[in-house]
């Protein structure tokens, strides 16, 4: 915990991120019902799974904390995941970060989801992104480098113990059953670290991580670690948003700069006709291929807070004091309000509720 204040960036992370999206109009999903192929592998991107995973990206950003454990905030009726089982959720107050954990059993998995950027400024956040550097060796990783406050955001806070307890306690009660991680932007970077985790250090064999417009994280002999422990990974970026350009990846010096992991699956817009189109384009597995989301100039705040017409982006104008109905309160946790709700999981009662 101590290296985390000597982080400068890490605290420029944990702010609110306002209301700053933008809905997209009606597009047509080219290859919607197709599934496509994850280079070599046996792994494969699903148009279904990634529509389903945005919305849990979306549901995690909701401040009634009662209302996000109860499963009946406005974002969690959304068709995919209306029925996900909720088991934990975990805030912390201290680095404004929040996640939640439980059973999606149409998946049959475990799905641990991430929020995102909580800033008054999400442009504010990108400037100083820029200026992050690669500084920490990733344990056990020779020549792996990645940046400080990322790595400790999930490691050195009350995310990782609660995350791994209730991971326990779910696998106790359904069995070896896959696990599956997401988050957006801020939260795919706590997504994939937290993948990466349960495969290392908690010898975990069935990790998927899917993220939304998630920055890089490590340098490139990171980034060949990553895939190589985590060969079920989708990074979804989305037509000119800003943030999986940022930190600045150099094609003159990569092993010295910051490189994205693979698999980009790269959302953009064509016009057919007077129609749009929406397409998923499955890009190479170098993870900085040229032809995808590095072929435009990433300046768009909007198409960062927008992943397939779902809003990923806090639901209010709030800073990062929480809001929530009567009842929360008995569960804050040290003087510094730190909230973790949890159930034990209850297969029975969802069957019956289903």
């Amino acid at each position: 915990m101590k290296g985390m204040h000597h982080s400068r960036c890490l605290a420029l992370f944990f702010a609110v991120l306002l209301g700053l999206f933008s809905l997209s109009s009606e597009i047509e999903i080219k290859n919607q019902h197709r599934e496509l192929k994850h280079g070599d592998s046996n792994y494969v991107f699903n148009h279904t799974l990634a529509i389903t995973l945005a919305q849990y990206s979306s549901a995690v950003y909701t401040f009634d904390v009662s209302a996000l454990f109860s499963w009946t905030c406005a974002r969690c009726t959304a068709d995919k995941i209306k029925d996900f089982e909720m088991v934990e959720v975990i805030v912390d107050i201290a680095y404004c970060l929040q996640a939640f954990i439980g059973v999606d059993h149409n998946l049959n998995a475990i799905i641990i989801a991430f929020r995102g950027t909580q800033m008054l400024s999400i442009r504010n956040w990108i400037e100083d992104i820029l200026l992050i550097k690669l500084d920490l060796d990733y344990p056990g990783l020779p020549g792996a480098k990645v940046h400080s406050g990322f790595y400790a955001a999930y490691h050195n806070t009350r995310l990782r113990p609660a995350v791994l307890s209730a991971i326990l306690k779910l696998k106790n009660t359904y069995g070896n059953i896959s696990i599956i991680v997401t988050g957006h932007s801020l939260g795919g970077a706590l997504a994939s670290f937290c993948a990466l985790d349960l495969v290392i250090n908690s010898g975990e064999k069935d990790v998927q991580l899917m993220t939304f417009g998630q920055p890089r994280v490590g340098n490139a002999v990171f980034a060949t670690s990553f895939n190589e422990y985590m060969p079920k990974v989708i990074r979804v970026t989305h037509q000119n948003d800003i943030v999986p350009h940022v930190p600045p990846y150099s094609s003159f010096f990569p092993k010295t700069t910051f490189h994205h992991f693979s698999r980009e699956v790269w959302l953009h817009e064509e016009i057919v006709g007077n129609d749009k189109q929406l397409v998923e384009q499955i890009c190479d597995n170098s993870g900085e291929d040229p032809t995808c989301s590095r072929s435009v100039y990433g300046n768009s705040i909007p198409d960062h807070l927008d992943y397939y017409g779902i809003v990923l982006s806090s639901d209010g104008s709030y800073t990062c004091k929480l809001i929530s109905t009567d009842g929360v309160e008995e569960y804050n946790e040290g003087v510094e309000g730190n909230i973790r709700l949890s159930r034990n999981p209850n297969p029975t009662l969802f069957r019956q509720s289903s």
